[in-house]
């Protein structure tokens, strides 16, 4: 078995190009299932009897993993590294398994962050100069908290506006998110202020030189120090450092500013189909998982206000 293992792995990195990273993820959970299998029946498993393994194999190894306390999320990734390791050996060896089409992978729960405090979001603006060693570094940071919480972005939506895009301060940004789906969405004047701002003093004029092909590209807004385009995890670097100057909670991330902009919104009255369009989902039913989050300011305020509930409680 060590064979085929090894054979998929090479086959992974040198054919589909996948990062060893990855590769070893792959690896980790096809070796949990044979490692389980094979003390579960209690002999070798070979290649040949790969054929064999059918589904009430499958689900005890689903179940141990259960008792191994492991996530859906996580069983759900390695029954998949087990469908692929078992895809390829069928089309490179015939050995053909059909009891995993009949294996349906653990549901997971969608998650969303918990929303922010809007104090807390001030107090992170606020906080940007003490953090930050430059003034310049301070401007863009609050703009980028600005901008996220004030117009609902993901962070590769905010982080790939150039300065084009903000020429002349329009009224709304036209925006381009998942799979290319474009989207406009309104800029409050709080939010331009800082952007003007951070515009303003940074460092950088000019244009970037493109790869070859084409003389400039245009300048992105955000910009790290040495004045290359700002990269996601430097995002989430910012917002860390400021969540721990202000001792935040660990949920304190970008994707919960974009979060609290959706939940304030849908608090003060918007309905989900003009959500849907702010927050650039594809689905309405992405979109209405913030119900359930406003569903206990609901309650609470139902318990409080509803003559029938305070006769309950009286």
């Amino acid at each position: 078995m060590d064979t085929l293992v090894a054979e998929f792995l090479d086959y992974l990195l040198n054919t589909k190009k996948y990062s060893v990273h990855t590769a070893d993820a792959y690896e980790t959970d096809i070796r949990d299932f044979i490692q389980f299998y094979e003390t579960w029946r209690g002999a070798e498993l070979l290649p040949a009897d790969l054929t064999r393994i059918d589904t009430i194999g499958f689900r005890a190894w689903l179940a141990d993993r259960g008792r191994r306390d492991l996530s859906h999320r996580a069983t759900a990734r390695a029954l998949s590294s087990v469908r692929s390791f078992l895809r390829f050996a069928d089309k490179r060896h015939g050995i053909k398994n059909e009891a995993i089409a009949l294996i349906s992978s653990p549901k997971i729960p969608k998650k969303l962050s918990k929303a922010i405090e809007t104090l807390d979001v001030e107090n992170m603006t606020d906080a940007a100069g003490d953090v930050a060693a430059e003034p310049w570094i301070a401007a863009r940071d609050n703009a980028l908290v600005l901008l996220i919480f004030g117009c609902g972005l993901r962070i590769s939506e905010a982080l790939a506006l150039t300065d084009k895009d903000i020429a002349g301060r329009p009224e709304v940004l036209r925006i381009t998110g998942k799979g290319g789906k474009e989207r406009i969405v309104p800029v409050l004047p709080a939010v331009w202020d800082a952007i003007e701002k951070y515009v303003k003093i940074r460092p950088f004029v000019g244009a970037h030189i493109c790869a070859p092909g084409c003389e400039y590209a245009p300048l992105h807004l955000f910009r790290s120090v040495r004045g290359l385009p700002m990269t996601p995890r430097m995002a989430q670097k910012v917002i860390e450092n400021l969540r721990n100057a202000l001792q935040l909670p660990e949920y304190v991330t970008p994707h919960a500013l974009r979060h609290t902009f959706a939940t304030a919104l849908l608090s003060d009255g918007a309905d989900l189909r003009t959500l849907q369009e702010l927050l650039g989902h594809s689905s309405l039913s992405t979109t209405q998982l913030y119900t359930k989050v406003d569903m206990s300011m609901i309650a609470s305020t139902y318990a409080a206000a509803h003559p029938r509930a305070k006769k309950l409680q009286d």
